[in-house]
């Protein structure tokens, strides 16, 4: 399959190499050729084409003659980007959303019409999380009769003397700035910025950790799939702790925009190698978990999956010097290129893909050294009254 890659920087330009290997003809388009040269290394044969994610018609003359275009530039661009497959007649697939517009409905599934009338397939959020955790939560409501609430905790952190970027600074700041959406009682609201602080215990070695409410694009899609009644998505770890300091002292406002000491370029692979070198950057993890409360015959019942991802110096063992939540969302859309259901047109989040294809993901993700775990507790039986 020819496969056009828009933005190729620490997880597009991983993801080519991903794809390459799996067989497919890969070329990238960036609005910056020679800084995504240095993230595909010197020795890469990918070609790389100067494409502006902001230009309808940039990105159509890069991608002329592809199959499918992954995009992996800024959830803001999304819709550019749609358009552009659409144009190329191309089948498509993101990693994120931006919720432009309508705050509770993501703006790629305003194109379903669209891609079904070109009888195209469109697969969105299909990264790490979003993705990987619809996958689970989807997994979860396989296994119970009924879903009742879900919790998707995630765990970020970078030890470093200065701010790193893990993964894209756009889409991390978009992040900290929006208002969380999470549903509640069969509804959905906004929450509070960085609001009800708990604590939950993630498995060792990380332990107990104090999680917040975070802007993410799980809540919007999975309980219009899924009958649920509650969801939300909090996230802990000491980079979230630090965007939480910085919008309680006043520096975190949509109105300020980026500030670039705040949310750095993330590095090229030579970066991280030197700063890890230096001292400058000694460790980064990576973890989520889902939680989903239902009913299984008579009795509550709980499941529980943990995933676990190489941390920054297991990655570097594999010859990567990456972060892990970039390595973490290359490889997973690298597995749901692999199993893209091209005879199924329209957009679809993940959790609406097949069964099957749920399966061979997690499969999938099992043989990349991705740590899957599994708990299902059964609660006493259900006392239905008179």
């Amino acid at each position: 399959m020819r496969i056009f890659i828009l933005g190729a920087g620490a997880t597009g330009s991983l993801l080519a190499q991903l794809l390459t290997r799996q067989g497919h003809q890969v070329w990238c388009g960036d609005k910056d050729p020679a800084r995504a040269q240095r993230f595909l290394g010197k020795r890469s044969r990918i070609p790389v084409k100067p494409a502006n994610a902001r230009n309808l018609r940039s990105i159509v003359k890069a991608g002329r003659g592809c199959h499918l275009l992954v995009n992996c530039s800024p959830a803001l661009f999304n819709r550019t980007a749609l358009r552009a497959a659409l144009r190329l007649r191309a089948h498509y697939l993101d990693t994120a959303s931006h919720l432009t517009g309508y705050p509770f409905q993501v703006e790629q599934l305003r194109f379903d019409s669209s891609f079904r009338k070109k009888r195209r397939t469109a697969v969105i959020n299909a990264g790490v999380a979003p993705g990987l955790t619809n996958l689970l939560v989807a997994r979860s409501a396989d296994l119970l009769d009924g879903l009742e609430a879900v919790q998707v905790r995630l765990y970020e952190s970078t030890d470093s003397d200065d701010p790193v970027s893990q993964w894209s600074p756009d889409s991390s700041f978009d992040e900290a700035v929006s208002r969380p959406r999470v549903y509640r009682n069969g509804r959905f609201h906004l929450g509070a910025r960085f609001g009800e602080r708990e604590v939950f215990r993630f498995p060792a070695p990380i332990g107990p950790v104090g999680v917040v409410l975070a802007a993410q694009d799980e809540v919007c899609t999975l309980p219009r799939v899924i009958p649920m009644r509650a969801l939300d998505v909090k996230i802990g770890g000491n980079d979230f702790e630090r965007l939480r300091r910085w919008y309680r002292m006043g520096k975190l406002r949509k109105s300020r925009g980026l500030l670039a000491k705040h949310f750095p370029k993330t590095p090229t692979p030579r970066q991280v190698a030197k700063l890890m070198r230096h001292g400058t950057l000694w460790h980064a993890r990576f973890a989520l978990a889902v939680v989903a409360q239902g009913v299984k015959g008579e009795r509550g019942a709980v499941v529980r999956w943990d995933a676990g991802f190489p941390t920054l110096h297991q990655i570097r063992r594999r010859g990567r010097f990456t972060s892990p939540i970039a390595w973490a969302t290359a490889h997973l859309a690298s597995l749901f290129v692999k199993h893209l259901p091209r005879e199924l047109p329209g957009v679809h989040p993940p959790e609406a893909l097949p069964r099957e294809t749920h399966q061979a993901i997690l499969a999938g993700a099992r043989s990349y050294g991705i740590r899957l775990t599994k708990r299902m507790t059964l609660l006493k039986p259900i006392d239905h009254g008179d």
